[in-house]
């Protein structure tokens, strides 16, 4: 079992930065990739960025390509997303999740998630 515990929602204007951080339970944190997925409200759960185990590898949805940035540290079980210049159209929930896997790549449907996040709401004025 793995619990994931995101901080660092809010308010923020257009055009402006927030840095969500998700703390995971569990002492094998480098075992699992690990993800952003958000969900709108009236739309479905949608990947925003995942990485690697080692950190080596990351992949982005192509609507946050070049303004977010997902890293993660291996000694503080953490993961954290850097979102910048952002949009009225990034308000959503935004989870964390966990996905346990031996195989290279970064997984990026909800059914290949094992653990979620219980979210935190970010919220973009105009």
């Amino acid at each position: 079992q793995v619990q994931l515990v995101e901080s660092g929602g809010g308010l923020v204007q257009a055009g402006g930065s927030l840095r969500l951080s998700c703390a995971a339970s569990r002492r094998t944190f480098s075992s699992y990739n690990m993800g952003w997925f958000r969900q709108a409200p009236g739309k479905e759960r949608e990947f925003v960025a995942g990485i690697s185990r080692s950190g080596g590898l990351t992949r982005y949805a192509d609507s946050v390509k070049g303004r977010f940035t997902i890293s993660r540290d291996n000694v503080k079980n953490t993961v954290y997303l850097q979102m910048s210049t952002l949009e009225p159209e990034d308000t959503a929930v935004y989870y964390c999740v966990a996905d346990y896997t031996t195989l290279p790549g970064v997984h990026t449907t909800p059914d290949r998630m094992d653990y979620w996040g219980q979210g935190t709401q970010v919220t973009v004025s105009s």
